[in-house]
């Protein structure tokens, strides 16, 4: 039996859906190691990551237009 209003229920969004993601998920995402998203993300000027506390997240986005312009990372 399920319960609408159960507050633990969870949504199953498709990665190209989502205004963000985590770095993990942009890594199966694009194809990009983690641990360059890492250090790309590092940067004070990096155009595609929004700090949410301590948790780096990816704007899917501006990550898009980041690869589509850059010839290698």
């Amino acid at each position: 039996m399920s319960n609408s209003n159960n507050k633990n229920e969870k949504y199953e969004v498709p990665l190209w859906a989502k205004p963000t993601l985590k770095i993990e998920e942009a890594s199966a995402y694009s194809g990009i190691g983690v641990n360059k998203l890492y250090r790309l993300t590092d940067s004070a000027d990096c155009p595609f990551v929004l700090w949410v506390g301590s948790k780096r997240m990816i704007k899917r986005v501006r990550f898009d237009e980041y690869i589509e312009r850059s010839y290698s990372i």
